[in-house]
């Protein structure tokens, strides 16, 4: 698999199968994905991988916060709001998203059922956590992008499926109690890893993307 390929066929994987992911496997991942850059070559990532029992534990912890209401405290506050052509990006996905799944927009149950789903970690066999140092700025965050899109490709590329998500990290104390993670590192985002259960309705639907025309201007070429 080329970059290219690798690139159009990752996608956010919403359901995954309950098999295990090697520890090999796993391995060779994140070996390729630690080639990611970063400025000044200050690999600033530190990166906690949980599955087995411990993760086990953790999903029933998370999805138990959720359903008692718990305030979700991320370490990275999440935006308070968007400029609006991007909201409408977002409210066009959502749209989509359940219109796929024939889910009405009244329909609290369905809805309740994707949230749960969410909390859960899609079923994910394995979820790795990316840190920084909290005093590090920005441009640490920068190249914590940077090395998600590498776990990713590098995933894709062993054919093992993928979802970064917010939600994965919305309750911090449990995931630094768990895994045993210093109070000076900040948990970033998580990534979902594992094999893809395709027949599952959340996982046939693929999210659109805006053409090379509107995004990118050229000049002088």
């Amino acid at each position: 698999m080329n970059v290219s390929e690798a690139l159009n066929s990752r996608y956010t994987c919403r359901a995954f199968k309950a098999d295990p992911v090697a520890r090999e496997t796993l391995t060779k991942i994140f070996d390729d994905a630690l080639r990611a850059p970063s400025w000044a070559n200050t690999q600033p990532w530190e990166i906690y991988i949980a599955g087995g029992q411990i993760l086990e534990d953790l999903r029933q912890a998370c999805l138990k916060n959720f359903h008692k209401g718990v305030p979700i405290n991320s370490d990275m506050p999440r935006p308070g709001q968007w400029p609006a052509p991007i909201e409408a990006r977002m409210r066009e996905l959502g749209a989509a998203r359940f219109k796929s799944m024939e889910i009405e927009q009244g329909d609290q149950a369905a809805r309740m059922e994707i949230s749960e789903n969410n909390h859960r970690f899609f079923g994910a066999p394995v979820v790795a956590y990316l840190c920084m140092d909290h005093s590090l700025s920005s441009w640490s965050i920068h190249d914590l992008g940077m090395m998600s899109q590498s776990i990713m490709l590098a995933a894709q590329d062993r054919g093992v499926a993928s979802a970064i998500a917010f939600n994965l990290v919305v309750y911090p104390d449990l995931i630094r109690s768990s895994l045993a993670i210093p109070d000076e590192l900040d948990i970033i985002i998580g990534i979902a890893l594992g094999y893809d259960n395709p027949g599952h309705k959340q996982n046939k639907f693929r999210s659109p993307r805006r053409p090379v025309d509107e995004v990118v201007r050229m000049q002088g070429i």
